[in-house]
């Protein structure tokens, strides 16, 4: 047994079992796959796919639970790895941050500038997704950071989430809207008008809808984006009036828009840190999240992970 042969693995189950892409994937042939997975299977003595014919269709029992070890050998293989370059080079290396968009465009450019003065060789690699997509890279090992609001707050066995910090959804209106005669507008009056916000899924927009709909109120959304720079453009056109983050508004970039402040109506939204269980990160990764939110010190956060890992297996 040899790492390749884990990796091929693994990638045969990320690539729905297509060998060809599996091939392309690690630089190496189709036969050659096929010929790892086949001396693997002859040396464990058990099949570890469902076959018909040549073509692989899922994986076996003995299978299933092999991937769950393989899995963890080649998590654990990285850590090895990532602690030797720790050592070696505490202040180089890269760490690849997991964000929303919402999150990457107006909450982290004051960390992420803070963060390059502290390790300017560090590279950082920015990577923007839906909140499941950050989910799966964080459980892959893909990302050593996730942050978001949705999906995050949810219970992963695999992962331990932090509180990052709290906002509220605001309204933003032309200048000179009818609204801003009101001054604490309510839902059924905001319901007047069409109203432009986020994508199901992203940037709090269930609470949006269920604040709608506990009040018994049914708004005209004409238009959705994930992009409160987006919903701000059709708001300026005259199109509707938009339902963004709070933070994601600027008196000085937004000319010709109001914020009109919306907290009596919407609740209190949580923004989360996290990371994977069992993923081990480099000193400058705990900065990173200290700089985020100055609380959750390497200690505070290690100190979180061991008592969480005593809840359960870490995977």
């Amino acid at each position: 047994m040899n790492f390749q042969q884990l990796r091929i693995l693994r990638e045969t189950v990320r690539r729905n079992f297509n060998l060809t892409e599996v091939g392309n994937a690690l630089f190496t042939s189709q036969s050659g796959v096929s010929k790892h997975i086949k001396d693997l299977e002859d040396e464990l003595g058990v099949e570890l796919f469902v076959r018909k014919g040549k073509r692989l269709l899922g994986l076996t029992d003995p299978g299933k639970d092999l991937m769950v070890l393989v899995e963890r050998m080649l998590h654990d293989a990285r850590n090895i790895k990532t602690l030797a370059e720790q050592y070696s080079q505490r202040d180089v290396g890269q760490l690849t941050i997991a964000a929303t968009h919402t999150q990457a465009r107006y909450a982290l450019p004051g960390v992420v500038a803070e963060f390059k003065k502290i390790f300017p060789r560090v590279h950082l690699k920015l990577h923007q997704g839906s909140p499941q997509e950050i989910v799966n890279l964080l459980r892959e090992g893909e990302a050593d950071i996730g942050i978001a609001t949705e999906a995050l707050t949810e219970e992963h066995e695999a992962l331990a989430t932090f509180p990052y910090y709290r906002w509220h959804h605001a309204l933003v209106v032309p200048t000179g809207h009818p609204l801003l005669a009101i001054g604490q507008p309510s839902l059924e009056a905001i319901a007047e008008y069409p109203v432009i916000t986020y994508h199901e899924g992203f940037t709090g927009r269930a609470r949006i809808d269920r604040a709608f709909a506990e009040a018994g109120v049914a708004p005209d959304v004409i238009m959705s984006a994930l992009d409160a720079d987006v919903i701000k453009t059709y708001v300026e056109l005259g199109l509707g009036i938009g339902i963004i983050a709070s933070m994601a508004f600027h008196p000085k970039r937004d000319d010709g828009l109001v914020l009109i402040d919306c907290q009596h109506l919407f609740p209190e939204n949580t923004t989360h840190i996290a990371i994977r269980r069992g993923h081990y990160l480099r000193g400058f990764a705990y900065r990173f999240i200290e700089l985020c939110a100055p609380e959750l010190s390497e200690n505070t956060v290690k100190a979180s992970m061991a008592q969480l890992g005593r809840g359960g297996d870490d995977l």
